[in-house]
C-alpha cells in the first residue's frame, strides 16, 4: 500500500523560512513523479511546485517562482520543499501527491496523480 506523509509545517512569521518533506512507502520512489499543491481557507487546492521522476524537472506555480524550491533524494524515498521568504498568502495546508503517468505532462493536473498525502499545515503571520 502506497503512503505519503508529510511534516515540517508550522506557524512561522512573514519573511521566514520552512521546509516540507514527504515521505514516500510502498513503490519504488524512483518511478513517481511528485508534485506539491496547497489549499487556502476559503479556497480551492491549487498547484505549487511538481518534479519529475528524475530530479531533473520541475515545475512552480507564478506565485511561488523564486521563493520555493522543490527536490527529492530518490535514495532517502523523500521530496522536499524549501519555502523561503514565506507571505501570509502562503498559509494553506499543504499536500504531497504521488503520479504514475507516463509523460508527466500535466504536473499540475490534479487528477494525473494517483495518491495523496494527509496535508501539513502552514501558517504565516504578518
Amino acid at each position: 500500500q502506497v503512503q505519503l506523509v508529510e511534516s515540517g509545517g508550522g506557524l512561522v512569521q512573514a519573511g521566514d523560512s520552512l521546509r516540507l518533506s514527504c515521505a514516500v512507502s510502498g513503490r519504488t520512489f524512483s518511478n513517481v513523479a511528485m508534485g506539491w499543491f496547497r489549499r487556502a481557507p476559503g479556497k480551492e487546492r491549487e498547484a505549487v511546485a511538481a518534479i519529475s521522476r528524475n530530479g531533473i524537472t520541475t515545475y512552480y506555480s507564478d506565485s511561488v517562482r523564486g521563493r520555493f524550491t522543490v527536490s527529492r533524494d530518490n535514495a532517502k524515498n523523500t521530496v522536499y520543499l524549501q519555502m523561503n521568504s514565506l507571505k501570509a498568502e502562503d498559509t494553506a495546508i499543504y499536500y504531497c501527491a504521488a503520479s504514475w503517468e507516463i509523460g508527466f505532462r500535466s504536473p499540475f493536473t490534479e487528477s494525473r496523480y494517483d495518491y495523496w498525502g494527509q496535508g501539513t499545515q502552514v501558517a504565516v503571520s504578518s
